[in-house]
């Protein structure tokens, strides 16, 4: 089998600096343009390893030129140069627009791919290189020789990138960057030439083609480096030598996060804010892991609070509330596509039991391991279960009187029922993004630009998914058809099963059994051996579950993705930024900001059996976590590195809930906020009162494979909502706590200051400066009466910035 490099690999590397004392002849290979330039070549060049490299080097197979899906000028290559029997079939061939072939052996030099490359006829690409050039003399040699391919496809074992890292003092620096390639047959050659570069952030560090790196801007990056199946990444930082300083925070225990934070901190030149003070982290901490904000007497209670542990046990508590499962419910219902438009049947009813299922295991503290599992390899029927049983049970949860709860299914099948999910490619393409945090979209049609991913990974993977079907199995059919006839539900001729329909749930609520489709694996007869992303094959038997091998994969200490991808998603969560940015766009071009970090908790989450509150305490616990958003000379421009907290606005349903949490009575606030089905972030139906909110907040509506969908950025539309939308009046209008206050005919002062105190805990979770206090008490003196002032005051809170961002 293939051999593969992957994105966190270790890459064997040495410094080669411009400048005297290069060793390069010395220690590798003459250079592609040395070996092949000229006639004296010992050995023609190889399709595979030079003639493909370079002419997707010159651009030749890239989107806009022959390899897009028409091709052009008549010939058409495969984007990003990886189907070699096609590639060369269509450079040897005829041309159909010109007289000539486009490769000539008996005469090289009258090859069009020749004459157009040099621009000697016609070209609509332009010239790509001169007739005196090295990059002619390969092309040439290799036609000359015959135009010859290897029989079988030759495997790279490594790439090697040197140097290994480049730490710069200042601007105007440079550095050459050269790529060795190492094949499965031992060949170890230069290929620098044939290599394309990319540099992650043009500001910083510009590559040229020829792989000449120059230091541009202050601050880190990444240059990475393509060749055949290989990517190669080496992290670069251009450090300002008149950098600001200030004074270091004291952190006298910091934990393992901040160990790994506070090194490449002090790499960049980067001192970290100083920690945020108490109202700041219990509103933060309130907001990140439970979507809740604080009740005033939380809040006052915790800063009255003199122990010196107050954080930690606070953090503690949060997490073994219901508001903590219900909030990343949702949260994996994001990453895992809930979305009750997609359904086959009953989009909302089965939306809410996947919600309910995954919220019941958050509850009780289930692995994540073990979450992935009841999603991965569910059925709709255990092994030892009829038909009839299985249709009973489904009926059962949605009778009026005793239902049973979808929750204690071992297995949630509502996943693989979706219209989304028909094809097995769409299957792989969700289960590659759900549980791995990887894009393969672009693997169905070509070669992944940025990643080791062909097409035919793509199609081995797709396979395992081949026999995952949702529907009536065989076996099933007589007792479906039965039940079917008992409540009306039609069926066509030859129609394998039909969508419930209300007037059929109907009959579940009165405690009838009705016909359920169900999640099944259709026989297979003959075994076959898969690829899992060109990590490893497995042999699948007939009578087995391909998903099994899968979920095995992932399970295992070396899975490249399993672990880091919950793991980049949950910090990104609390930070706003991943370690790896987007936190679903793993892939060898897009190195963490902090591999030892990643590395890290990835590994501890592993060891302890995938405990998400173990994740989210040791994150929240960490001084990198509790930084203050206030910024010093040295940290303002950073946003990738956590030496501060990033100002993020509150996600939708938090954002709805708060402005109920604020208006509510005083006698309902431990109902409003514990009473999950009355809560955006515990209650999935998009058909409440707040739907329009959640939209123009970035509710995503799980469309998409892309964690792109949920849309934290603040808008205008945002803010004309907040300021005239009817729901904000009507939910002002209706506020139990302006009814109590309009209750009072002559307030006192000291009671009028006492509701602004109130309404600054509810809103901000702090108390009100004394400038606050003063203004606000000056508006309610002014307001036609204190309830209109009141009134005006909260729609003022809500529209500021301290009450729609999380900081």
């Amino acid at each position: 089998m293939r051999r593969r490099i992957y994105p966190f690999a270790a890459i064997a590397i040495t410094v080669a600096l411009l400048g005297p004392g290069n060793l390069w002849a010395e220690q590798l290979d003459t250079s592609i343009e040395k070996r092949f330039g000229t006639s004296a070549a010992s050995a023609p060049p190889d399709f595979q390893k030079h003639v493909i490299p370079l002419i997707s080097r010159l651009g030749c197979i890239g989107r806009a030129c022959h390899g897009s899906f028409q091709g052009r000028g008549g010939m058409s290559l495969s984007l990003f140069g990886y189907d070699f029997q096609a590639d060369r079939e269509a450079l040897t061939g005829k041309s159909h627009s010109e007289s000539g072939h486009r490769v000539d052996v008996t005469n090289p030099d009258q090859s069009l791919i020749l004459l157009k490359a040099t621009e000697t006829i016609g070209h609509e690409g332009g010239q790509r290189f001169e007739p005196d050039s090295w990059q002619y003399g390969v092309l040439r040699a290799w036609i000359a020789a015959g135009a010859p391919r290897e029989k079988r496809e030759q495997h790279l074992d490594s790439l090697e990138v040197h140097p290994q890292q480049l730490k710069w003092n200042g601007l105007q620096q440079s550095a050459a960057i050269r790529v060795t390639a190492i094949w499965s047959d031992g060949t170890k050659e230069d290929v620098t030439g044939i290599t394309r570069f990319r540099s992650n952030d043009d500001a910083t560090v510009r590559i040229d083609a020829e792989g000449r790196a120059e230091a541009v801007g202050f601050g880190d990056t990444h240059l990475v480096a393509f060749y055949d199946n290989g990517v190669a990444s080496i992290p670069v930082v251009v450090r300002n030598p008149k950098q600001p300083t200030a004074p270091w925070p004291i952190d006298p225990e910091p934990s393992p996060i901040d160990q790994r934070v506070n090194q490449k901190l002090r790499f960049l030149g980067i001192v970290p804010s100083q920690r945020c003070d108490d109202s700041e982290f219990i509103r933060r901490a309130s907001i990140d892991l439970t979507g809740t904000l604080p009740s005033p007497q939380e809040v006052q209670a915790f800063l009255a609070d003199p122990s010196p542990h107050k954080r930690s046990s606070k953090i503690d508590d949060l997490l073994r509330r219901p508001a903590m499962a219900a909030w990343w419910a949702n949260k994996l219902c994001d990453f895992t596509g809930c979305n009750p438009g997609q359904q086959a049947e009953l989009g909302q009813e089965f939306a809410q039991q996947w919600y309910m299922w995954i919220y019941q295991r958050l509850r009780d503290n289930v692995p994540y391991d073990e979450i992935v599992e009841g999603i991965l390899l569910a059925r709709g029927r255990d092994d030892d279960e009829s038909y009839r049983d299985y249709a009973e049970k489904m009926s059962s949860y949605f009778r009026q009187d005793n239902a049973g709860d979808f929750a204690d299914r071992s297995t949630m099948q509502h996943y693989w029922s979706r219209r989304s999910l028909g094809e097995s490619s769409e299957k792989a393409l969700a289960v590659a993004h759900s549980f791995m945090g990887i894009r393969l979209q672009c693997a169905q049609c070509h070669k992944h630009p940025w990643d080791q991913w062909t097409q035919e990974d793509f199609d081995q993977f797709s396979h395992f998914f081949d026999d995952v079907q949702y529907g009536v199995r065989q076996d099933a059919e007589p007792v479906y058809r039965e039940l079917a006839g008992n409540v009306g539900l039609q069926l066509r001729k030859g129609q394998e099963g039909a969508p419930i329909r209300p007037e059929q749930l109907a009959y579940a609520r009165e405690g009838k059994t009705i016909p359920w489709r169900e999640v099944y694996l259709r026989a297979r007869e003959q075994p076959k051996r898969l690829s899992l992303l060109g990590q490893q094959s497995v042999f699948l038997k007939p009578d087995g579950d391909p998903r099994r091998a899968i979920m095995d994969w992932l399970r295992q200490p070396e899975n490249p993705w399993f672990a880091k991808a919950i793991v980049n998603r949950v910090w990104a969560s609390c930070f706003h930024v991943g370690i790896i940015d987007p936190p679903d766009d793993l892939n060898a071009a897009n190195p963490p900001s902090n591999p030892e970090l990643l590395d890290y908790l990835a590994t501890e989450f592993v060891k302890r059996d995938y405990d998400l509150r173990w994740l989210l305490a040791e994150i929240t616990n960490s001084s990198a976590w509790q930084r203050s958003v206030r910024p010093n000379a040295t940290n303002l421009n950073d946003r990738k590195h956590f030496s501060r907290a990033i100002p993020r606005r509150i996600p939708a349903e938090v954002a709805y809930d708060a402005m109920k949490q604020v208006l509510c009575a005083s006698t309902q606030q431990e109902s409003v906020r514990e009473d999950l089905s009355r809560r955006a972030v515990g209650h999935l139906s998009m058909r409440m009162a707040g739907t329009y909110a959640m939209h123009v907040f970035g509710k995503p509506e799980r469309a998409v494979t892309c964690d792109c969908e949920r849309v934290n950025e603040p808008s205008l539309l945002q803010s004309v909502f907040m300021q005239n939308d009817p729901l904000v009046l009507i939910l002002l209008g209706d506020s139990g706590w302006l009814a109590e206050i309009r209750e009072h005919q002559q307030p006192t002062t000291a009671v009028q200051q006492r509701w602004i105190e109130e309404a600054w805990l509810r809103a901000f979770s702090r108390p009100p400066r004394s400038e606050e206090l003063e203004r606000a008490l000056s508006h309610l003196s002014s307001a036609p009466s204190v309830g209109e002032g009141m009134e005006d005051l909260l729609w003022s809170l809500f529209n500021t910035k301290e009450f729609l961002l999380n900081h």
